[in-house]
């Protein structure tokens, strides 16, 4: 796995349960004390072996852990820049999402992301199909696109369709294309003071 992954991981684990439980969860699954190295890659077994301690010192299901990491993704500014050149509402978002792991590549060549694909669903309905990859992106990527209708301030109900029988697609509801103002977007960064 990229350490840029791995990184993203610690941070999330860090900056929303604290540095203790970072800690512990470093110390139970074996990972380098210092913490991941965002430019080195790391062996899968090692970041299943932090999402494993993560889950178990959290009593957190696995799927719902790594969703909320999709959204505390979109909390950072520039991976949410990057996002929101996407398209100009949520549905211009979706549409782009084939171009997203090509972008990624772009910043960093072995990111790994996996392909994904969007398919009409009836008439405010989508399915994101994930391609092949590691299992976690999936619901990192449904935490995403949460994270992202509510900043177009669509509101759409995200769900992974049917872990059992589709396990790599993602079921998007949009009831109301416009239900918030969002965030605010600028093109430009925000001139500083």
């Amino acid at each position: 796995m990229h350490g840029l992954v791995n990184r993203s991981l610690q941070s999330f684990l860090r900056d929303t349960y604290g540095a203790a439980v970072w800690a512990q969860i470093a110390e139970a699954a074996s990972a380098p004390p210092q913490g991941f190295e965002a430019m080195l890659s790391y062996d899968d077994a090692l970041t299943d072996r932090v999402l494993d301690a993560a889950v178990a010192l959290l009593a957190k299901p696995r799927e719902a852990l790594l969703e909320d990491l999709g959204m505390f993704l979109v909390s950072l500014e520039p991976l949410r820049r990057l996002l929101r050149f996407s398209g100009v509402d949520y549905v211009d978002f979706l549409h782009s999402l084939d171009e997203l792991p090509d972008r990624a590549r772009l910043a960093v060549e072995e990111i790994g992301l996996p392909e994904l694909s969007l398919a009409a669903r009836g008439a405010n309905g989508f399915a994101v199909q994930v391609g092949p990859g590691h299992p976690g992106f999936v619901p990192v990527i449904a935490g995403i696109l949460r994270a992202m209708a509510d900043d177009y301030g669509a509101f759409a109900l995200v769900d992974i369709a049917d872990p059992q029988a589709a396990p790599d697609t993602i079921r998007i509801d949009l009831l109301e294309a416009q239900f918030a103002s969002g965030r605010r977007f600028d093109l430009g960064r925000p001139a500083r003071t």
